[in-house]
């Protein structure tokens, strides 16, 4: 396992102890084990180390005495500043957005993922090509560019291939998000809603979504893939959850934020966090045990405005309540305490969404002739059957169906409760 020291510099930001927890926490999920911790309060960054010559010199002997083959910082690097620092410290450098795209790159798995990873990592590496002329030219041998001379003419090589790289791989993205689009318009016009998960990275998004499934019997065999680490979710899941009453919705499950969540991330992930910006409702999942969720909250809300999440209705389910020994009341309208690990509050969180999302069901009598049997059968399966009779005419039903459902069946309709 590599041993790493952290590395970070406190501008007065009140989140910082926040972010360098979040840091090593970071470090072990992409199997490196922190061995010290530097800080050093500065009012700026140094513009060539990021942090001072003495603190550099003070992490030279850190990296010395327990054999680190890391440093990590926990802002994102400059390029002069990387190769500032592998000079003086002698081992390999990351800062908190190579860090993050580690980890994105090791969990990818379904092909979309693999893309985009990839196109955020090339759009980071691309300006970290500058000023590495020196190793470019211990390479060029290498790559056949002998005869094209110093490594300038290989960073400019590399530079196109990269950015040749990137084109193709925004135009897989591009056919992929376009399919995403498609499906995303077939399942509005099944008229079903569409409830997206959303949250701080391990806030229990995925937790949430397993114990939903189990609480309604739905698609038990499809539960996702849940672990209490940093973004063990990347690719976006879509279940049916369908309630007692015939009542249904699409939940899906979302990649997790995180304060300083690299940019280029953000970008590349666009199609998939795209999900959150379709849906009738949104449930913002809240790690209320963590003495910084208000942080976490606004970190959140500030992604989901910067990927056009505008006026959507939104629900706090104020997660992992177990480890509270008092609930303080909510500061939001529209929360609920629940423990997702222990599948506690998921009716309460239940009753909250059918709230916001069937007040436009409607309440009807209905008489369908024997000949329109596929009609019964239908709504057997998509409407809350109240009664059923039969008689010389055919199948008489009191029901409660979707607005869409009642439109569609008019015909058939006998009476409507108000």
């Amino acid at each position: 396992m590599q041993r790493a020291v952290l590395v970070g510099a406190n501008l007065g930001d009140p989140g910082f102890e926040k972010s360098m927890e979040e840091l090593e926490g970071l470090a072990q999920a992409c199997d490196i084990e922190p061995v010290d911790t530097v800080v050093q309060k500065l009012e700026t960054l140094n513009a060539g180390y990021y942090i001072g010559m003495g603190k550099v010199k003070e992490i030279k002997i850190l990296v010395d005495m327990y054999g680190a083959d890391t440093v990590i910082f926990n802002d994102e690097l400059s390029p002069s500043q990387i190769r500032n620092l592998e000079e003086a410290l002698g081992c390999t450098i990351m800062d908190r957005t190579g860090l993050i795209l580690e980890i994105f790159a090791r969990r990818a798995k379904t092909r979309e993922a693999k893309l985009q990873v990839e196109t955020a990592n090339l759009q980071y590496m691309l300006p970290r090509l500058v000023g590495l002329r020196k190793s470019l030219e211990q390479q060029a041998g290498g790559v056949g560019t002998t005869n094209r001379g110093a490594g300038e003419k290989l960073l400019e090589l590399n530079r196109r291939q990269i950015q040749n790289r990137i084109s193709r791989l925004n135009a897989e993205l591009d056919e992929i998000s376009a399919q995403r689009n498609t499906q995303r318009k077939q399942r509005k016009k099944t008229g079903i809603p569409i409830v997206s998960l959303v949250g701080y990275t391990n806030a229990g998004k995925s937790t949430i979504m397993n114990a939903l499934l189990e609480e309604t019997n739905s698609e038990q065999d499809k539960k996702v893939f849940e672990k209490d680490m940093l973004f063990a979710t990347l690719e976006t899941s879509v279940r049916r959850i369908t309630l007692p009453d015939k009542k249904a919705f699409l939940l899906t499950d979302t990649v997790g934020f995180i304060d300083k969540l690299p940019h280029n991330l953000v970008k590349a992930f666009r199609s998939t966090l795209e999900e959150a910006c379709e849906a009738d409702l949104i449930i913002h999942v809240v790690d209320c045990s963590d003495k910084d969720y208000r942080r976490q909250i606004e970190v959140t809300e500030r992604t989901l405005k910067e990927i056009g999440v505008w006026g959507i209705p939104i629900i706090y389910a104020l997660n992992k309540a177990d480890k509270l020994d008092i609930k303080p009341a909510s500061e939001r309208p529209d929360s609920v305490y629940i423990s997702a690990k222990y599948r506690t509050g998921l009716d309460t969180l239940l009753g909250l969404i059918k709230k916001r999302l069937f007040g436009n069901y409607v309440r009807c009598n209905m008489l369908i002739p024997y000949k329109d049997g596929d009609v019964v059968s239908y709504l057997n399966q998509n409407a809350n059957i109240i009664r059923t009779e039969y008689d010389g005419d055919g199948t008489r039903l009191s029901l409660e169906l979707r607005e869409s459902d009642f439109n569609r069946f008019k015909k058939f309709v006998v009476s409507r409760h108000k």
